[in-house]
């Protein structure tokens, strides 16, 4: 049953990146493939029920999805056209200020749905999905490093899923 409910998630994922506008570039259907193998690596190191599963990965893809905007929020900050050389010392100031409360609102994010967690999944499977989500990307950043391509973008897909 667990398999089914990891094969059903995989494919509804594999749908919405096929569903994209075909000038939404691959590296959209690239994202989407990682996401698909991280849902995979997390389902089989915490051991989700189909049960635990159903009530666990809504409240991980919300936590996802907002902690990847505040990313995005800190890089953006981070690109900004003005070097800070270029800058004020106010408004320099601003800008440390600024990564200061983003990285806050990551912590409270955290502390927040660490709760969420708490409340669908036993606290050893909490534990475990912190160690689970660092393997995952430790493994992909081994199995990038590793390609054909040298990790470079646009040459090929991505690395095959990490092994379990």
């Amino acid at each position: 049953m667990k398999h089914l409910k990891t094969t059903l998630i995989l494919l509804l994922i594999s749908a919405a990146a096929f569903a994209q506008k075909p000038n939404q570039a691959k590296h959209q259907r690239e994202k989407e493939k990682i996401k698909a193998m991280k849902i995979a690596f997390i389902t089989d190191k915490l051991a989700l029920t189909s049960e635990e599963a159903q009530v666990f990965w809504p409240v991980y893809i919300e936590y996802s999805s907002k902690k990847e905007a505040l990313r995005k929020k800190m890089r953006l900050g981070k690109k900004e056209k003005n070097a800070e050389s270029d800058l004020s010392d106010e408004e320099i100031t601003k800008r440390i200020n600024q990564r200061f409360n983003i990285r806050q609102q990551q912590l409270d994010l955290d502390k927040a749905y660490n709760s969420k967690f708490m409340a669908v999944l036993p606290v050893k499977k909490v534990g475990n999905l912190y160690r689970a989500e660092h393997e995952f990307k430790r493994e992909l950043l081994r199995k990038i490093k590793n390609h054909p391509n040298g990790g470079k973008k646009g040459e090929q897909s991505p690395p095959p899923p990490p092994s379990h």
